[in-house]
């Protein structure tokens, strides 16, 4: 089994509930164990900043299938909650984004699929939670608690529990 950490975001609709529910379809389908999920966060846009803030939260699950295996079930569960990937704008708004962050220690270049995620160190969006869950978990040589020092986390909020 491989332990993987999985990113989400969005910013339409219901983000919460649809993260509960993506993440039951996720562990579902990729028949994986929820190991950790981190608390949600309102977070400002990141890249393309004229939209409305997102909401972002990170789980750590097990499972056995293979990077390019898990990549396509995180795929059809964001066109599940309504995203279609051709037709978003480049970090514009959606209902849904799934990346993977890590899988175990595997490192993987490949067109449609980079491990560990190549722009996690600059987006505190992701360590914020990440660090919550995982804060001594290695990623490319790099602690999660220590990426996040290096990061302004200005307007990251907590969210509360929503029971």
């Amino acid at each position: 089994m491989a332990s993987v950490l999985i990113a989400l975001g969005g910013n339409v609709g219901d983000v919460r509930a649809t993260f509960r529910k993506a993440i039951t379809h996720i562990c579902g389908m990729a028949q994986g164990a929820l190991i950790a999920r981190s608390s949600d966060y309102a977070t400002p846009p990141w890249g393309d900043e004229d939209q409305a803030p997102f909401i972002n939260a990170c789980i750590e699950i097990e499972t056995g299938l293979d990077p390019h295996a898990l990549l396509f079930v995180l795929q059809k569960v964001e066109q599940k909650f309504g995203r279609t990937r051709e037709k978003d704008r480049r970090w514009g708004p959606r209902t849904l984004d799934l990346d993977m962050i890590a899988y175990d220690d595997v490192s993987l270049q490949k067109p449609d699929l980079t491990l560990p995620h190549p722009r996690l160190f600059e987006r505190a969006f992701v360590l914020v939670p990440l660090a919550e869950i995982a804060p001594e978990r290695m990623i490319s040589g790099i602690r999660v608690r220590d990426g996040l020092a290096s990061v302004s986390t200005q307007g990251i909020e907590r969210l509360p529990d929503t029971g």
